[in-house]
């Protein structure tokens, strides 16, 4: 580093300083700075080793005027504040997909956009170039943000297959449906036959396939759907509590219940002991995600378990790999049955 001619404060140190420390051009660092085409290997290490014993760091507005790259991305839930609060799977996606991003250099941006006025003005912000792609998160059907980032030309992953956009958009998920299949079978190979069902939100798609997994086992058992064991939910505590009451006063022989999240199951299980029914003698439950709601629950949750570090790193990997011009992409990854007290 220099000395500065006032109060001996140290100046950072330059790209200047960087190429002086390597003996090489400054053309070569900016090379090396901006991905490292056309520089031989040797000269690259020794840039990166006058990077380390300089402590030189990147100006990245300066670097940006230039690629016309922001090097951020955005991290957008379109939900409203006080859900990404109370649903854990927030929290450990974006410290996930935080990690990700930090093996690479670049910070994340978080956004949250529950009202049609803050998606219009987030979408305003994203499309003028502030981050270089976007990691969405909680699609509804009829949310327009999807298919105006994309109209936008702007990099984006979902997490879930976005509803009505198909392979347009680039999307990393669970397999809903075979989770679900998964755990309706783990039921019924408990003896229950009276199998009720709190679902997601039906205007998005884990809410939509995990229904549709219930259904299809139900249905090759031989059992048949009764639409008085079926109720939605939100993802909240408070609508599986809510369901769980609907459930009993339409079907009060229902013997086991899957729930479409954890969250929700807490709630339920609430529902369950007020009402006097024993887990699991009277009702089993299970629930979806394997989250910390599925382990801080009494009895303990089974549940299906959603790999969540997967899921944060493939969505980082496919959006860095758009960024950089590939085509949309889909990664599917499996869930696991996890047993525990309740089932």
């Amino acid at each position: 580093m220099t000395m500065s001619n006032t109060g001996g404060r140290r100046k950072p140190p330059t790209i200047h300083d960087v190429a002086r420390e390597a003996g090489v051009s400054r053309g070569t660092v900016s090379r090396v700075l901006n991905g490292g085409h056309y520089v031989s290997p040797s000269a690259a290490e020794a840039v990166n080793a006058a990077i380390r014993r300089t402590g030189y760091v990147v100006n990245r507005h300066a670097r940006s005027l230039i690629t016309g790259r922001s090097d951020s991305v955005g991290f957008l839930l379109t939900e409203p504040q006080e859900r990404f609060f109370e649903d854990p799977n927030f929290n450990v996606l974006l410290r996930g997909c935080t990690q990700a991003l930090a093996a690479h250099d670049i910070p994340l941006l978080l956004m949250i956009a529950g009202t049609q006025a803050e998606r219009r003005r987030i979408v305003r912000y994203i499309a003028a170039g502030h981050v270089d792609g976007v990691l969405l998160v909680s699609s509804h059907s009829g949310d327009p943000v999807a298919e105006e980032l994309r109209a936008a030309g702007v990099p984006l992953v979902a997490c879930g297959k976005p509803i009505g956009l198909g392979s347009k958009v680039s999307y990393v998920a669970a397999d809903d449906r075979d989770g679900a299949r998964d755990m309706v079978r783990h039921l019924l190979g408990l003896g229950r036959r009276r199998v009720g069902v709190v679902t997601g939100p039906l205007d998005t798609p884990g809410g939509v396939e995990r229904l549709a997994g219930y259904k299809e086992v139900l249905t090759g058992a031989g059992i048949g759907i009764d639409e008085r064991l079926i109720v939605s939910g939100d993802y909240s505590r408070a609508s599986g509590e809510a369901g769980a009451e609907r459930l009993l006063a339409g079907a009060p022989d229902m013997d086991a219940v899957f729930v479409a999240s954890d969250l929700m199951a807490q709630g339920v299980l609430t529902a369950l002991h007020r009402a006097g029914r024993r887990v699991p003698q009277d009702v089993a439950v299970g629930g979806f995600d394997d989250s910390q709601a599925a382990v801080s629950t009494s009895p303990g949750l089974t549940t299906i378990r959603q790999p969540w570090d997967r899921i944060s790193s493939e969505m980082v990997r496919v959006l860095l790999a758009q960024v950089g011009g590939e085509d949309p992409a889909t990664v599917i990854l499996p869930t696991e049955l996890v047993r525990r007290e309740s089932a």
